[in-house]
Order: structure tokens, then sequence, then C-alpha cells
């Protein structure tokens, strides 16, 4: 009789879960956060795959409802339905679904408990890690290849070369934090960068991966060869490079393949004809057409996201563009004082982040910079505080602007996807991108880390998803943005872990390429001044005392560990004689270090 009840417990689940039909879903990660939950597995391989169903219960045994109101076709799961209740654990399966719509056993069930954030280092966390799962979940693991976007869809968007750049970058981030292994690190850093290695290019228009050692804007996100009407962009095979980089520096082990990284990765960068694209001068073109040829918007010059691209090829050991590319680029500049911040505009915050996600110009300056007592951190800095501000007196008249609602960059909106920016207005329609203060973290934590919780809270249903942000949103319009951006959450997940430890610029920093091209930029290292401590144990607080010029600026930085260090609050100084001081009401028992450094080098 037990025999024969089991044989049909067996039949009832071989009609429910046809094991044959297809495996269930391996691999499940399950973190979450304040109401949310986030979920991620590993892709099934059957060609009959049409999608997965992820199923809740609260407890072990079930039973465990279905959540998803439509298959989903991604790899990715966020669950906004939960509350918050301490000890409320909440349990998860998957399925996996073909198209004959024949659905798998349910994984291995997995479980968290949803909790508001305990820190802002929680939520930091969580943040960084949901943006990073874009690149490692949605990226295309037979080449490394990352979507331009992600679409809940069957077809993949073309991929991005810069968001591959931006993705090899917050790997590196995902070891340091434990979301993944070296070991499955290094497996897709090595598959990546053989794909640009060996990837074929040439002259002609279609089948081809780059020309000349750069590489098309937009590739197939399966063949890894251009796509229809791409062209060979010097800005986005730039960002790429950067990450390339970064990849080097970080995988720097005496195993075979982290001695492929490396070596895939010479071979990748040395491999630019920066000539090519200069045409023989010492001003970059925007990007090629195997069929018009240059571009037609002209040359960087100026401020912008370009800054990066002439301080490689500045700094490459083959063909190198000439020392006064950086007049060139440096002559379109303007200085202008918004909302009583002076800086080099760029209306966009992209512009003010892409260059900082690698280079480290905290304590570095140019001849521009010190002619103005300023570095391009600090310049970043200024552009910052001046959107928030300009977001703050709304002169358009925006729905929502505030000191918590602000981020105008390039991005989606109602009326398509534009750069938008200020101060100056540029297109500003009342769109607003998290990207924007995410990549401005390390710049404005005091504004930008508060501007993302913000964000959550208020608008987590509709702009929250297993991938991070989406691109935006629009409260004026009510309208919402079905999509994440690669190029959006790259920047969130590096400048977040550029202002909590530094490693990202530390470790690229450390590439000679781009000191070479600093130094050929006549970038000179911003003096540190000797410090005196007048502590007032009765007030509990310390004062930090050095000389000064008058008129000149100082930047007060703290540490707790000598290794990390952070802007002080209200640390900017401006030296009204022969001395100067600033003042730490930090309780007297907290450990800190200081260091004082001067704007413009003597």
């Amino acid at each position: 009789m037990k025999t024969a009840l089991f044989v049909l417990i067996l039949l009832l689940l071989a009609t429910v879960y046809p094991a044959a039909a297809i495996q269930a879903p391996a691999g499940l990660v399950v973190f979450s956060g304040d109401r949310s939950v986030i979920l991620h597995w590993d892709p099934n391989s059957e060609t009959n795959l049409a999608g997965y169903n992820v199923y809740r219960s609260l407890t072990p045994g079930g039973p465990f409802a279905m959540q998803n109101s439509s298959l989903l076709t991604t790899l990715g799961y966020c669950d906004l339905s939960v509350g918050v209740v301490d000890g409320n654990t909440n349990y998860y399966q998957i399925t996996a679904v073909t198209t004959a719509s024949q659905e798998s056993l349910p994984s291995a069930p997995v479980s968290t408990i949803p909790n508001v954030f305990a820190t802002t280092n929680a939520f930091l966390d969580y943040l960084q890690q949901a943006n990073f799962d874009y690149f490692w979940y949605a990226a295309n693991p037979a080449n490394g290849l990352v979507p331009d976007r992600m679409v809940n869809s069957s077809a993949p968007s073309d991929c991005s070369i810069a968001a591959v750049g931006f993705g090899l970058t917050a790997i590196g981030i995902g070891v340091d934090h434990g979301w993944i292994t070296r070991t499955q690190a290094v497996a897709r850093v090595l598959t990546t960068l053989s794909t640009f290695a060996n990837g074929p290019q040439g002259a002609n228009s279609s089948g081809l991966i780059g020309y000349q050692g750069w590489f098309y804007h937009f590739l197939d996100f399966n063949t890894a060869t251009r796509s229809s009407g791409s062209e060979l962009s010097s800005i986005d095979t730039t960002l790429l490079l950067s990450g390339i980089l970064y990849a080097r520096q970080y995988f720097n082990g005496s195993n075979t393949d982290e001695t492929n990284i490396r070596s895939l990765a010479d071979a990748i960068f040395n491999g630019v004809n920066w000539t090519f694209m200069a045409q023989g001068t010492d001003q970059v073109a925007m990007g090629w057409q195997p069929t018009t040829g240059f571009s037609t918007f002209g040359n960087w010059v100026g401020y912008d996201e370009g800054m990066i691209l002439y301080l490689l090829g500045l700094g490459t050991a083959t063909n190198p563009l000439p020392a006064s590319a950086w007049s060139y680029w440096t002559s379109g500049y303007t200085w202008v004082t918004y909302y009583g911040e002076s800086f080099v505009p760029f209306p966009p915050l992209f512009g003010h982040e892409y260059s900082h996600c690698w280079i480290d110009f905290r304590h570095i300056a140019d001849a521009y910079m010190n002619s103005q007592s300023s570095s391009y951190f600090e310049n970043s800095r200024r552009a910052t505080l001046a959107q928030q501000a300009y977001c703050i007196a709304d002169p358009l008249g925006w729905v929502g602007y505030s000191s918590s609602v602000w981020g105008l960059t390039a991005c989606d909106g109602p009326t398509g996807y534009e750069a938008r920016g200020a101060p100056p207005a540029l297109n500003d329609d009342g769109t607003i991108a998290p990207t924007a203060p995410g990549g401005a973290t390390a710049f404005t934590p005091e504004i930008s880390v508060p501007t993302l919780l913000y964000f959550y809270t208020h608008y987590r249903t509709h702009i929250w998803t297993a991938y991070g942000f989406r691109d935006a949103f629009n409260l004026n319009a009510q309208w919402y943005d079905t999509d994440e951006l690669g190029i959006d959450q790259g920047p969130i997940v590096i400048m977040i872990e550029n202002y909590r430890t530094q490693r990202p610029w530390q470790l690229f920093m450390q590439s000679p390429e781009i000191q070479r091209g600093l130094q050929q930029a006549g970038f000179t290292s911003l003096p540190f001044v000797a410090l005196n401590i007048q502590t007032a144990p009765a007030q509990g607080s310390f004062t930090l005392a050095w000389a000064a010029s008058a008129g000149t600026t100082y930047n007060v930085e703290y540490s707790t560990n000598l290794s990390s260090w952070f802007a002080a609050p209200n640390g900017e100084v401006i030296a009204s004689g022969a001395t100067a001081n600033w003042t730490d009401n930090t309780p007297l028992d907290a450990q800190r270090f200081y260091r004082v450094f001067q704007f413009a080098s003597p």
C-alpha cells in the first residue's frame, strides 16, 4: 500500500512538474533591504526555455504563491510587496518554464528577512550590490558583453562597450564585497578580454568588432560584432579601456589565468591607434564610420567626459598623443559662477563623473586648475552643489524639485533620451536620474547619499528593481522609466566605492599609463601643510592650526584608519592671514587622523 501511494505521488509530481522537460533553476541568491527583496539565479541552458516564475511563502513548508504577474525573461526579480516586520522570514523558490508552458520542479528554497536599514552603510551595501548585479546577471556569459539597457524581453539590447568598461571595474568591487568569488570573477574577465582581444578588426562595415584598435560603440550582444549603424567611438572605447586597465591592476595573481588577464589587457590597450583617431594632430575625433569616415560632430575639446580620453592618449606607450593635446583640450574651458559656486561648467552631471570613476583628482591639478585655485575633484564637487541649488530654486517650476529631488544628466525621459543638465539649464523638462547623485557620491556624500535614500524610500515601487535604480523618473509628468542602463549602474557602484574605500582609485592610479598621461598634461601634486593641534577638553573639541597664505584655499580631510580619507564636513578654509585654523567638535574619544592640503601648487 505504501509503495503504491509513493508511486502515485511520483506520478502526480511528474504531471505537475515534468522533470524531463526542463531543469529547476540553480544558483539562487537572495538579499533584502527595507521593504524589498532581490532574487537572482543562474540561467537555464535549455533551448526551449521561455522564462521563470517566482514563488513566495511565509513558512518553509509552503504553501508557495506565485509573485510575478507575467513570465520573467531576465535572471532577477525584486519583491516589493513585502512588509517590514522584524522576524518575518520570507521563503522563495524559482521554477523554469518551457515554450510549451511546462514548468520545472521548484528550486531549492532560500529565505531572507527584510528590515529597515540599520545604518547608512547597510543602505549603501544594498544599493551597490543591486546595481552590481546588472553587470553580473545581465551580461552574456559566453562573451562577457554587457547590454546597453535591461529590457524585460527575450531579445536583449545591443552591448554598450562603455558599460563593459564600467562592468569590469564593478566585478573587482563585487569580489571585494564577497558578492562573487575571485574565481568567478577571473573566469568572466578572461572571457570578456578574450572577446575584445580576438575579435576581428577591419575597415568593412559589418562582421567586425572594431578598426585600428578602436571598438564600435554598440555590438551585437551575441556575435560581438558591429551593430548596424554604430560608430567607432573614441570615448566609449576609452571607458572600456579604463575598465580593462583596472582589471589588469586588480588581478595581480601569479596563476595562469590572472597572468593571461594582464597580457590580454596590455595587448588591447597597446593596440589602439591614437594617431588614427587624431588624424596625426593633437585633436581626437569623436568617432569614425566605415562608410562616411570621421564624425561630423568634430573633436573632443573643452570640459566633459572626454578628459580621461586625452589623459590615456597622452600616457600610452604606443603612438601617444602629443603633449600639446592637453592645451587644445583645455582651450575650450570657461569659468563661471552659479549659485555661489565657481567652476568649469558642463550641465549634465555625467561629464563631471565618468573620468573620476577611475582617476583620483583630489590632490593633483593642471595649470588651468592651479590658476583657479581648484582641482578637477573640487570642480565636480562645486558643479554638483550648484545643480542641487538649481533644483532647490526650481526656476522652471517642475513638480518635486527640492534638496532631496535633484539629479540632471543624460537619460531617458517622457520625450526620449536627451542630455539634460543644469546649471545652466539644458533640456530640463523635470526628469531626474538617480545615476546623477549616485555618480557624485564621492564628491558630495553629504547630499548624494540622503538623496539616493529619499529616492528609494519614496519612489521605490516605481524605480527600484533587481538591478538597482531604473534610469529616470519625472514627477511633473508622472512618468517612470522601465529600463536600467549599464552606463547608469556603473558610476553608482564605482563612485560609492570610491567614497567608501577609495580602492578603485588606488588601483587605477597605479597604472603607468595614467601616471605618464598626467605628467604629460602637466599635473602637479597639491601640497600638504604641517599642522599644530590645540585641544580644548572642556569643550570636547580641538583645533587644527597651520601657517597659511592669505587668500589661499585649504581643504581638511580625515581618516579613521590612515587608508581611506574623506573630506571633512565644512572642511574648506580660505585663509584670511598668515595662519588658518579649523575646529572639530567630534568627541575626543573618537579616533580620527587629519591632514590639510592647499589648492594651487606653489
